[in-house]
């Protein structure tokens, strides 16, 4: 048997046990060992059992990730979600479809001390969702922005995978977390283009709300400091040079924990529970770490990846084309697979044979963190599409009485608004360097 055939072999198996809901770390490590030991022997294979969950765990700039999951934690536990929802609701409720932007723009902020789609998702959802349900929005409407804007999470900085994206690639995380803002925005402004057109020709999908008073909505506006705050903080420091993103991580998990004592909303409980999520989640990832390392070990003994970047230096197609036949990959591979185990799985493989392409007359590092904010823009994609569309499941799990074939169909003009921004940068490779070519020239 070929090196190449026992390569899609490990990739057919790793496919099949994910069918089987074998967990994913699971399923990129079983095939990814038994691969490397019928290419070695079985003590090659316990040395690098031996070594690589050392050399993975050991890493320093993985330790943002937890920080970050920290943040997010505490920023969920202690309210500040409500005040967000809050505060757009009083500026743009009163329009129709309003309370789904208001929804779509508060996702956005808590996106900025989250870094995790599913928390966005989910604590926008339970503060959202009764409103808009309250107010007459069809369920339909209702879950979909929910599920879409919660891929916020992920778009905005900070973002776990685009972390993720930085350690696998070496590249500055500061410098993508700038790389994607202007995309992130864009996304935002997207999802509340939809909710205006889809209500203009659906209008009985969304009531508008009352407007209220001047005075009330100064004094919502008023209530979103402690989160202006943080992000002004974390972000202000990092890029003003006084602290590392791992020591802004930190600085923001202490922000949000102090903002949710002060709120009177993070009790005992809640912090147990922060804690809790961010250990859980935390192990999660590194797990998947540990399966991806094994499986990328394997494949690298096959010689796939080094195969893969001469075949594709070798066609005679455009660039452009190679690059955007990546990312259909990535929307399709998105049906079955979380944002993360993706990065770790393919990055490894597929970034060599990208870095040898000439995209737009790029340096080396500008196309690497242009093609990582491609990336997570398209694996964003897979959050809401169907069949797994995880950020649906955990937003039908709130809105029990909407069948998630509604939410589905709902979710579909949003889809249209991602390829759309997609396409764009794809071809304007500015907005995504733009405030990386401004802040580290």
């Amino acid at each position: 048997m070929t090196p190449s055939t026992l390569g899609l072999l490990m990739f057919g198996a790793m496919l099949l046990l994910m069918a089987l809901r074998v967990p994913i770390a699971a399923a990129m490590f079983i095939p990814g060992a038994v691969g490397y030991w019928a290419m070695t022997n079985d003590m090659a294979l316990l040395n690098t059992l031996k070594g690589s969950a050392v050399a993975r765990l050991s890493v320093y700039d993985l330790s943002v990730i937890p920080l970050f999951l920290l943040m997010g934690q505490f920023a969920t536990q202690g309210g500040l979600s409500k005040a967000l929802f809050k505060a757009a609701a009083a500026f743009v409720g009163h329009v129709r479809g309003g309370l789904g932007m208001a929804a779509v723009l508060a996702a956005a902020a808590f996106g900025a001390v989250c870094g995790s789609s599913v928390a966005t998702s989910a604590t926008i959802a339970q503060v959202a969702y009764p409103e808009m349900k309250a107010h007459g929005y069809h369920g339909r409407l209702s879950t979909a922005v929910l599920a879409t804007g919660g891929t916020l999470g992920i778009l905005i900085p900070p973002s776990v995978p685009l972390v993720v994206y930085a350690i696998l690639t070496e590249q500055n995380i500061a410098k993508l977390f700038a790389a994607a803002l202007i995309p992130g925005l864009l996304a935002m402004a997207g999802y509340i283009a939809v909710i205006a057109i889809v209500c203009r020709f659906n209008p009985e999908l969304a009531t508008p709300a009352e407007p209220l008073p001047w005075n009330e909505r100064w004094r919502a506006l008023f209530g979103v400091w402690p989160i202006a705050t943080i992000f002004v903080l974390v972000f202000g420091g990092i890029y003003g040079g006084f602290f590392t993103p791992t020591e802004g991580a930190a600085v923001g998990a202490l922000g949000t924990f102090v903002a949710g004592i002060a709120q009177r909303e993070l009790g005992l409980e809640g912090i147990k529970r922060s804690f809790l999520g961010a250990a859980e989640t935390s192990a999660m990832v590194f797990m998947i770490f540990l399966g991806a390392d094994m499986m990328n070990a394997a494949l690298a003994l096959t010689q796939m990846p080094a195969q893969l970047a001469q075949w594709v230096g070798a066609l005679h197609v455009a660039p452009l084309v190679i690059v955007a036949a990546v990312l259909l990959f990535y929307v399709v591979l998105g049906c079955v697979m979380d944002e993360l185990s993706m990065l770790l799985l393919t990055i490894p493989v597929l970034f060599r044979a990208i870095m040898g392409l000439d995209l737009w007359g790029l340096s080396a590092e500008h196309k690497a963190i242009w093609f990582g904010i491609l990336v997570l823009m398209t694996v964003g994609i897979g959050l809401v599409a169907p069949p797994v569309g995880l950020n649906v499941y955990v937003v039908n799990s709130i809105a029990r009485e909407v069948p998630m074939s509604e939410t589905y169909k709902g979710v579909l003009p949003f889809l249209v608004s991602d390829v759309l921004r997609v396409t764009v940068l794809l071809f304007v490779p500015g907005l995504s360097l733009g405030l990386v070519w401004l802040l580290f020239r």
